[in-house]
């Protein structure tokens, strides 16, 4: 087997494993089929974008949470835009609200690390699913896409 195959096995084995773990879903799969030879760094993009926006987010949410008197509102806004994460975050998410709607502020902190760590798991998976199609395309590869 050359390297390319190789290559492309482990990358469907280990995207076939973040779909597996809830860390991808669909979502995923639909903004991988929008990626084509004109945007060929669309998901990278995309998913970039994702990594800011989060960072943003949690950075918020410390801040909400540190605050003397929380601003339970604010904390609702910035959970209710991770719920389109992942499976797992949205789980994460709906404890995250209950802890909030009964102003429970270790609850909240509690669920804030969780978002985190989940939030760091899917950041480290993904860039090595993306180094992974470096070293296919540098080999001469293409890109296995699921569906």
């Amino acid at each position: 087997m050359d390297i390319v195959n190789q290559l492309q096995r482990q990358y469907v084995d280990f995207l076939s494993s973040l779909y597996r773990e809830g860390l991808l879903d669909d979502q995923f799969l639909q903004i991988q089929k929008l990626q084509d030879e004109r945007n060929p760094d669309f998901v990278n993009e995309v998913v970039t974008l994702f990594f800011e926006d989060s960072e943003k987010l949690l950075h918020n949410l410390a801040i909400a949470l540190d605050q003397q008197h929380v601003d339970y509102q604010k904390v609702d806004a910035c959970v209710h835009q991770f719920k389109g994460s992942s499976s797992r975050v949205r789980n994460i998410c709906v404890s995250f609200r209950t802890c909030y709607d009964a102003k429970n502020l270790e609850g909240c902190l509690r669920c804030l690390q969780q978002v985190k760590d989940e939030y760091y798991l899917v950041k480290n998976k993904l860039q090595t699913l993306f180094r992974l199609e470096q070293q296919i395309v540098a080999a001469g590869g293409a890109i296995p896409i699921m569906g």
